[in-house]
């Protein structure tokens, strides 16, 4: 932006003042172009619920979020933050792992394909597969947002950073007050919560 444009918009700035205001614009435009660099891998793509791990509906909002130690991604009322923010610093989500030893798990049990997706579903909806998801208005976290995530500890001391630890125990909690996960999702979707 020109010295004259600005002058049209700020009448009385100097040639120096214009050369200040077009730095600090070009270092803002990076700042916003980095910040979509590293959101875009984080939001998408998201065709399929095997490697979906944040699915942004279209009446659901998403939000960059540049917190005091990095980023994050935020929707509604939970956020996946990874490596860089709230959550323990261990890695990044992968969701596809995650399904795909959710499905070991939920066929050991006995149940069918219909309850895998069923948990999909749920567990999409839930946190989008991401084990380090927080929920920061009520402090549920991982997969499953257990309430609080401490819970978790009886299905292993490494619950905050472990997925497969988080979805034994998020089963263990299914079944143990649902039944089979399609009941839980029903559930989830009447009421919002499970």
């Amino acid at each position: 932006m020109g010295a004259v444009r600005l002058r049209r918009f700020f009448p009385g700035a100097s040639a120096r003042s214009a050369a200040d205001a077009k730095k600090s614009t070009l270092s803002l435009l990076a700042i916003v172009a980095v910040s979509a660099f590293v959101a875009v891998p984080l939001a998408g793509p998201a065709t399929t619920s095997a490697n979906a791990w944040f699915v942004p509906g279209s009446s659901e909002r998403a939000n960059l979020v540049i917190m005091g130690s990095g980023l994050g991604l935020e929707r509604e009322d939970f956020n996946v933050t990874g490596a860089w923010g709230m959550a323990p610093a261990v890695g990044r989500p992968d969701p596809g792992s995650a399904q795909a030893h959710a499905l070991e798990q939920v066929m050991a049990r006995g149940w069918d394909q219909a309850e895998y997706g069923c948990l999909v579903a749920l567990w999409n909806k839930e946190s989008g597969w991401n084990h380090f998801a927080l929920n920061r208005s009520s402090g549920a976290y991982g997969i499953p947002q257990a309430l609080p995530g401490e819970k978790m500890a009886s299905a292993g001391a490494d619950w905050a950073t472990n997925p497969e630890t988080q979805i034994r125990w998020g089963l263990g909690y299914i079944e143990a007050r649902y039944g089979q996960p399609c009941i839980a999702w029903a559930h989830s979707q009447q009421r919002n919560w499970y």
